[in-house]
C-alpha cells in the first residue's frame, strides 16, 4: 500500500475577485521506503504540495490518502493528530525553539505525542546521540552552528518513528559542505527504510533521491526514477 496517494488534487486561492489556480490535477503515488525529490521553480507550486502532503493545509478538491487515512473525511484536530503521528519535518531554516535546548526541542513531539518525561529524555537523547549530538545536548540553538542545529532538527523529525520524513529545503540554510553532510544523513536515514519527500528548487539535489518528481504551473511535468544515484564522496549506489 502507498503511503501517499493523491488523487487529482486541487489547490485554489482568491484575491478578491481573481482565482488562483496553484495546483491542477495533482496525481502521485509514493511507496513506502521511497525517496522522492519533487523540484521545480519558484511559483511551480512546490510549497503548495508541501503543505498538502504535510497536512498544513486542504485541497480545494481531490483525494489524499495518508498511511491509509484519508485526510478528506478529517476534522482539523484529527488532522493535527495524524500530522504529528505520521509525519517528521525537517525545515530549511530549522524552526528549532531558541530558549530550549536541544534535548527540549527534540522532546517536543514526544510531549504532544503524550509520552512520560522519562521515555521522552531516553529516547530524545538516544536520537541526538545517533546523530552525534550527545556533547551538545544541553546547548540551546544558538551555540549550535547550522549543522548542528540541523542535526536536532532531524533528531526531532525522528521522534515519534513517523511514517513520512517531509523535508523542506533541507540544506538551504547551509554551507556546500555541511549541506553534503546533511544530505548524506538524509540518504543514511532513507537507507534504514524511512520513507523521505524532500522539497527543493535544486536540481542538482533533487538528483541525489531515488525518484525526481518536476513541477510546473502547478502540474507534473516529469518523473523519473533514477537508475544510479550519486551518494557520498562520488560514491554511487543503484
Amino acid at each position: 500500500m502507498a503511503i501517499i496517494e493523491l488523487n487529482e488534487i486541487n489547490k485554489t486561492y482568491y484575491q478578491g475577485e481573481e482565482e488562483l489556480q496553484i495546483l491542477k490535477g495533482i496525481s502521485l503515488s509514493v511507496e513506502p521506503g521511497d525517496f522522492v525529490a519533487i523540484v521545480g521553480p519558484s511559483g511551480s507550486g512546490k510549497s503548495t504540495l508541501m503543505n498538502t502532503i504535510g497536512l498544513l493545509d486542504a485541497p480545494t478538491s481531490g483525494a489524499y490518502i495518508l498511511d491509509g487515512v484519508d485526510t478528506g473525511s478529517l476534522t482539523d484536530n484529527q488532522m493535527a493528530e495524524v500530522r504529528n503521528r505520521k509525519i517528521g519535518f525537517i525545515f530549511q531554516q530549522f524552526n528549532l525553539l531558541p530558549r530550549l535546548t536541544a534535548l527540549e526541542n527534540v522532546e517536543l513531539p514526544l510531549i504532544y505525542a503524550g509520552h512520560d518525561k522519562k521515555y521522552r529524555r531516553e529516547q530524545a537523547a538516544s536520537l541526538l546521540a545517533k546523530l552525534g549530538m550527545e556533547k551538545h545536548i544541553h546547548h540551546r540553538p544558538s551555540q549550535l552552528s547550522g549543522g548542528q542545529q540541523q542535526r536536532v532538527a532531524i533528531a526531532r523529525a525522528l521522534a515519534v518513528s513517523p511514517s513520512l520524513i517531509l523535508a523542506d529545503e533541507p540544506t538551504g540554510a547551509l554551507d556546500s559542505r555541511t549541506g553534503h553532510e546533511v544530505l548524506e544523513l538524509i540518504w543514511e536515514l532513507n537507507a534504514q527504510g524511512n520513507t523521505i519527500v524532500m522539497i527543493t528548487h535544486d536540481s542538482g539535489i533533487a538528483a541525489t533521491a531515488r525518484r525526481t518528481v518536476s513541477l510546473r504551473d502547478g502540474e507534473i511535468v516529469d518523473d523519473i526514477r533514477q537508475t544510479a544515484i550519486p551518494y557520498r564522496s562520488g560514491e554511487v549506489v543503484s
